[in-house]
């Protein structure tokens, strides 16, 4: 699961980074079933490392991916606005 974790993050940050706000929901998506796959593994002990660092991967994609859709729809927003 620590794995699972740190992959989805991962997938999670470049979808927010690359995808321009556009795909923000499917990344934000991917980083909460991040988060909770990192906190499930957070208790195997053997897997404490690996399931940290998907857990923060998660959460910084997540929060990254929001912002990203969030700006995407405000400047569609103001777009609209300007018509």
């Amino acid at each position: 699961m620590a794995v699972a974790s740190l992959v989805l993050g991962i997938i999670s940050i470049v979808i927010g980074l690359f995808s321009a706000g556009s795909l923000g929901w499917l990344g934000a998506i991917l980083g909460i079933i991040g988060i909770i796959m990192g906190a499930q593994a957070k208790k195997v002990p053997d897997q404490s490392g690996l399931a940290s660092a998907g857990f923060v991967c998660s959460i910084i994609g997540t929060i990254l991916c929001l912002l990203m859709y969030i700006a995407c729809i405000a400047c569609v927003g103001g777009l609209a606005a300007l018509s």
